[in-house]
């Protein structure tokens, strides 16, 4: 590990500031990613700002009766929390269905998001990856690519997105505060992580120097029917082959509100929104949700040993819609 300097600001323009927007300046949270790609040689940053110091970890209620979620609070603490397992239970059970509980005590909201791809690829420098070195190709595409995206990829990259909290809050229409030089702003939640395309190295809409210092839910989905379920090859610690989160509000038979979001199939949350159109104002048969799905699936582009993501990715999204409907009825 090469040497770095360490900051620990007390405050926001402080934090912007240590940092600078400089290509070898990281932000550290809990450091459960980071630290790890240090070891590993993807990771050389020359400073290290660490954010633990600020007041970024709480959960507020917000005036309009939605939720303000730090990014410095811990996921444990996310998951537990009575107002998010009350009001967005679907955040709480994507939290909890990743890592460890020992990483959950230590990884932090903001840095959920940010983490980076477990493309084995893009985590050993003896091969090649245009994620890590852009230009030295995608060793992924003609070799080890199980686990890698059937959705949005490029001839660049085929790597997926790991964070099961990503895909609950692009459900939940959440947005994803930020803060740097230029000020304050907001994105939404789904489009906080980028596709591939020619650009692979750039995983997020963050600009240089800025903060995630909090995700904000609406009012609007507080407390209406969601889910998230994971399909993984072990039943703990391990990341999604696919994972879905769902929220449907039924009122006289129809779908009234509809939300659909894949993980572990493209290099960001995957909003379903063919899906999503097909199904709003539907009676949600199994019939109405599996030609929903499937028509959502029909633009996958699998390769030649992922191919199972597709109909694993279809069973899981019928499954828990049609729950969710059965629920609705009960």
């Amino acid at each position: 590990m090469k040497p770095f300097a360490y900051l620990r600001p007390t405050g926001l323009p402080e934090a912007v500031a240590a940092h600078g927007g400089r290509p070898g300046s990281r932000y550290l949270g809990g450091g459960t990613n980071l630290v790890d790609l240090m070891k590993l040689g993807v990771e050389a940053p020359d400073t290290l700002v660490d954010l633990t110091g600020l007041p970024l970890a709480s959960v507020e209620e917000t005036s309009d009766g939605g939720l303000r979620i730090g990014s410095g609070v811990r996921n444990a603490t996310l998951a537990s929390h009575p107002l998010v397992r009350t009001r967005y239970p679907v955040l709480a059970q994507a939290v909890l269905a990743g890592a460890s509980a020992q990483l959950r005590n230590v990884a932090t909201t903001g840095g959920n998001l940010l983490q980076r791809t477990r493309c084995p690829y893009f985590q050993d420098v003896a091969k090649p990856c245009n994620k890590r070195e852009p230009g030295s190709g995608c060793g992924a595409r003609d070799g080890s690519h199980r686990d890698h995206a059937v959705l949005g990829h490029s001839p660049q990259c085929i790597a997926t997105h790991p964070s099961d909290l990503a895909v609950a809050l692009a459900v939940l229409d959440a947005s994803v505060e930020l803060h740097g030089p230029d000020g304050t702003r907001s994105v939404p939640a789904a489009a906080f992580h980028r596709l591939p395309g020619e650009h692979p190295e750039r995983d997020t809409v963050v600009e240089p120097g800025e903060i995630v210092t909090a995700v904000l839910l609406p009012p609007e989905t507080a407390g209406l029917p969601c889910r998230y379920r994971k399909a993984r090859d072990r039943a703990s610690y391990a990341f999604a082959l696919a994972s879905v989160a769902a929220l449907l509000d039924i009122a006289d038979g129809r779908v009234r509100r509809v939300a659909l979001a894949f993980g572990g199939l493209a290099h960001r949350p995957w909003r379903a929104s063919a899906a999503e159109e097909l199904l709003r104002g539907a009676d949600p048969t199994e019939t109405a949700v599996r030609q929903a799905v499937e028509a959502e699936l029909a633009g996958a582009q699998p390769l030649r040993d992922n191919a199972y993501k597709v109909p694993l990715a279809r069973n899981l999204a019928c499954d828990v819609l049609l729950a969710l409907a059965r629920a609705a009825r009960s």
